[in-house]
This record gives C-alpha cells, structure tokens and sequence, in this order.
C-alpha cells in the first residue's frame, strides 16, 4: 500500500480513502503481524521487513497533516486504525506511536513554520524517529515536577538532566526534551519543549530496559549532559509553551492508547472464544460450561462500551466539546477493562493461558503497561473527579 501524500493542507482524508488505509492496516496487522508474534516476543526485535511494510504504508505518519507528507487522520480516524492496531503485539504500534502521537503532535500543534518544515515530513515518512522525553524520577509525567534544566547561554540553551522510560530512545533521530527554564512564578510554569538531535554532543542513551512484557518495543534513559542547542531549537520560540504542549499531547494520546486497549481487549476475546468452542474437558466442549460461558459474556460487554466509550471520546476532542475529562475516562475505562478481560481470557485457557508460547500470556503481559503510561489509572481518577468538580463550582460562580 502506498501512503496517501498530498501539498494541499486543506484538503482531508474522505472517508473512502479512509476505509481503504482501515482495510490494509487489518489485513496487514492479521496476516503479516500476527503469525510473528512470538517470534517478536522471543527475540524482543520487530523484523525489518514489518518495519519497512509500515513505512510504506504511511504508517509513521497516519496523524501527520498531509500538508507535511502525512495521511492527515483526524482522532476520530486514528482510533479506528488504533483498534486495529492494538490487535496484535503493541510493539508494532510502539514503532510509530510516538512519531504520530506525543512526539509528532507537540511540533504539529505548537512548533514555528520553520520547525515544522525541518522535521515532520522525516517524521512522516519514518526516516526520522521522534521521541518524548518528558518523564523523570520522581516526578512521573507530570510536568510541573521536572528537574531536568534549561539555562540560556548566548543564543544558546544549555539543557542537563535525565530522562526516564523514554520510548524509542535506542532509534530515534530526534528527542523533544522537556526542561525547566526557571521556576514558575507569576508568568507561568517556566516548563519549556526543546528539539535535541540524538547525535548532539552531550546526549547519552542508556541500556534498553528490561521489561516485564512489550517485548520488540524498547525504553532507555536518556542522559543530557551540558547538551547545547541553538535558541532556534526552542519550540514555539517561546518558553512556557512546554506545559501546555505536553498537557494537549498526552490528552490526545489517553484517547489513542484507550483504543488500542479495545483492540488489545477485542483479540484476547476472540482467543477465548475460539479456545472455548474448541478445547474440552472430561469430553464435553468447555464453551457449553455456564461458567464459562458467564467470562465470556464479561469480557463481550467490557469490550463494547470500551469501542462505544473510546468513539465518544474521540468525536469530543474533534469537536473540541472535551479534551480533558472525556480521554481520562476513556483512558482508565479501557486500560481497566483490558486488563479484566486479559485476565478472564487466561482463567478460560487454563494452565495452558499461563504458558509462553499461548497468545493470551503474552497479552496478560502486555496490557499491564496500558495503565502506566501516558498517566496511570489513578492520574486519570484525579483528572476526571477535580474536573467534573471544577465545572460545576463555575458554573454555580455563574449563575450568581
């Protein structure tokens, strides 16, 4: 498949087109992906030639407007494409994910024209992989904590500091650093967003983390030691557009990973379906069992109000009617219900759900990380309780 490229920002992805991306990407994700699972499980490595279909395939750039080489996929578009994706293992995803999502979207939304024309169509097209180097020890993702400095030095920016379970960091071409330029005060944060090359004297990456599932997808620290960029470097131009930067990227992001966990969900239902039909026990075929068939049920209802939930979401960030409490719920909702339904698919399997060469191992594994990231579950609680009760106390304020 070729990806779709056009010069003229005005013009969207219809929807046919839309269908026909939908299309290959299952395809590709069912008959390519899936039948390598385990052999990306067990080499902790996606093959070469998957990375190279989805780069034809215009993967790397499906949220990328096509104004700079992308398939321009607005939300509501991408979280139909990232159930797909979520059928098979995440490190597929993990390949793209920040290119398209936290990374791609700081420089869509709030770099300068020249920014944007320096990177995103690399980004786009995948010849440059972007990293978010936000979290750090201590302070999680959450901005405001952020230990990591930024001191101007001339026309330069001199950034030290560490960054934690960076994604992509062992391939990536380009780092957006978040980093502290003074400490907040009446004029805001003082958080700043910084394009730091991965070749630029004084970035160092660690060893790749050994995690407990993901495999093919890999985590480093990065360290920054006296790093130098220019004042050009600095997205936006200007210091406090850090804070907001990460903010919007991560919402929009809680919408995505809520969506992959449907479609993550949606395979360890069918794996149960399937293993229930087939598998038997004291010659009657388990699916007849009540039980059974109760699990299967749970797992049915949690996966349709997810894919409702996770539509809903992304049609409210479209429409900007909500772009913080509705991705929090979709978020906390669908990591939550994968992980249940994860768990019921291994508790229908058995013994045998517990062995590594058994898909539903290895999703139990993965669908764990779906509530850490880009949040945890207990982030997102805060979110959608002091925002619902922020509305509320404005709208009192305003009816008096």
């Amino acid at each position: 498949m070729t990806a779709i490229v056009t010069s003229d920002p005005t013009i969207q992805l219809d929807d046919d087109d839309f269908r026909d991306i939908l299309a290959h990407t299952r395809g590709f994700v069912r008959n390519v992906v899936v039948p390598r699972e385990q052999e990306i499980d067990e080499t902790d490595t996606v093959p070469a030639e998957i990375r190279t279909a989805a780069k034809d395939m215009g993967l790397f750039g499906f949220a990328i407007p096509q104004e700079w080489g992308g398939l321009g996929m607005n939300l509501i578009q991408d979280v139909e494409l990232a159930m797909e994706l979520g059928y098979t293992t995440l490190a597929l995803r993990s390949m793209f994910g920040t290119n398209n999502g936290i990374a791609g979207q700081v420089l869509v939304n709030y770099g300068t024209d020249e920014q944007k024309a320096r990177w995103l169509e690399d980004i786009a097209s995948g010849d440059v992989v972007a990293s978010f180097a936000l979290t750090e020890t201590g302070a999680g993702s959450n901005p405001v904590g952020l230990r990591t400095k930024a001191v101007r030095d001339g026309d330069d920016w001199v950034l030290t500091g560490e960054k934690r379970f960076i994604t992509n960091a062992l391939i990536a071409n380009l780092f957006l650093v978040f980093a502290r330029t003074r400490p907040a005060d009446g004029d805001g944060l003082g958080v700043a967003v910084f394009l730091v090359p991965s070749d630029a004297p004084g970035v160092q990456v660690g060893s790749k983390d050994r995690k407990m599932g993901h495999a093919g997808s890999t985590t480093a620290t990065v360290h920054l030691d006296a790093v130098r960029v220019p004042s050009s470097a600095l997205v936006g131009g200007r210091e406090d557009v850090g804070y907001r930067a990460a903010l919007a990227s991560l919402a929009r992001s809680r919408v995505h990973v809520a969506a992959l966990a449907v479609g993550h969900a949606q395979r360890a239902l069918d794996e149960s379906v399937t293993y229930a039909a087939t598998a038997t026990q004291h010659g009657s075929v388990i699916g007849d069992f009540q039980l059974v068939q109760a699990m299967i049920a749970d797992q049915q209802t949690g996966v349709m109000a997810g894919r409702a939930l996770v539509r809903d979401a992304a049609r409210a960030w479209v429409e900007q009617t909500d772009r913080r409490v509705a991705p929090s719920v979709a978020k906390v909702f669908c990591t939550e219900m994968a992980g249940k339904v994860a768990d019921l698919a291994v508790q229908i399997h058995g013994g045998s759900g517990y062995m590594r060469e058994v898909a539903v191992e290895r999703i139990y594994r993965d669908v764990r990380l779906l509530r850490l990231y880009e949040g945890t579950s207990e982030i997102q609680r805060l979110i959608i309780g002091g925002g619902l009760v922020k509305q509320a106390r404005n709208t009192a304020v305003g009816q008096r």
